[in-house]
């Protein structure tokens, strides 16, 4: 799919591109949103104008992110019903500390915070098991993980299953664009695309493992991402905690007995 083109497109248009992104009929967006087919198909034509109660309604339903639901709304005159705090202000300290305790309570096992472009927001120690050799040009602020993990310069030369990890990380990349429209991580996805290497799709696991060679270990790990429920606020939506834990007691022993300068997490780029 195409990314959304939202500059100067009317609401009504970016209403239908969003319904035909979901694969949803009028009617079934009509009748999940409780007004007729034909309401909507006027307010996708123009032919009326909605309510931002209307747009918000029809965001719902479609599952449009935030930041989106802000850009139908100015798009159809009105303000953004969504604020976007920068996550060092006040009104998000209670989210920050909350994120720090996660990323802190994690050690020895790697954790970081990271935004909706996949830019890394904060770390813990741990995670220099991955950055350790990497090229310093793809630690510069802001850090792109995914960029970090398959770049030939950072990650990939020491991912034992690199093919298994390029295929999940570029089909995850892939259907977040579509989901969200975003031109930036269709872009992030055409460039990683272009990264050498085989991609290998499906696991014979539970779960699939990154195997990464540390040293002279060989080290296994899975992860688990999470994010803050319901949330109202740009920035705090496009947060998720991508944890790593060991997929053996192999690992699970070299990580414990890695030194470790703190538990703390080392802030690294600001959301924004």
């Amino acid at each position: 799919m195409t990314v959304l083109d939202t500059a100067a497109a009317p609401v009504g248009t970016l209403l239908r591109q969003w319904r035909q992104r979901r694969r949803l009929s009028q009617l079934d967006l009509a009748v999940a949103s409780e007004i007729s087919a034909r309401h909507l198909s006027f307010i996708e034509t123009g032919r009326s104008r909605p309510t931002s109660a209307m747009i918000l309604r029809l965001s719902e339903q479609l599952d449009v992110p935030l930041r989106e639901r802000n850009a139908l709304l100015l798009a159809g005159g009105f303000a953004p019903a969504y604020a976007e705090h920068e996550l060092d202000r006040p009104e998000l300290a209670a989210v920050l500390a909350a994120f720090r305790r996660v990323l802190a309570a994690h050690q020895p096992y790697p954790a970081l915070l990271v935004n909706r472009w996949w830019e890394l927001v904060e770390g813990n120690d741990a995670i220099e098991v991955f950055t350790e050799g990497a090229a310093p040009h793809l630690l510069e602020p802001p850090v792109n993980v995914l960029r970090l993990c398959l770049h030939p310069d950072g990650m990939a030369p020491h991912v034992v299953n690199l093919g298994e990890c390029r295929g999940s990380i570029l089909g995850r990349l892939r259907r977040q664009a579509d989901v969200t429209g975003d031109a930036r991580l269709d872009e992030l996805y055409r460039e990683l695309r272009a990264y050498p290497g085989d991609e290998a799709h499906g696991s014979a696991g539970v779960v699939m493992p990154l195997r990464y060679r540390y040293r002279s270990r060989e080290l296994s790990f899975f992860s688990i991402s999470s994010v803050v429920g319901s949330p109202m606020d740009v920035t705090v939506e496009e947060l998720a905690v991508e944890s790593f834990y060991p997929a053996d007691e192999q690992t699970a022993a070299v990580l414990r007995g890695q030194p470790r300068v703190s538990g703390a997490p080392h802030p690294v780029h600001r959301h924004g």
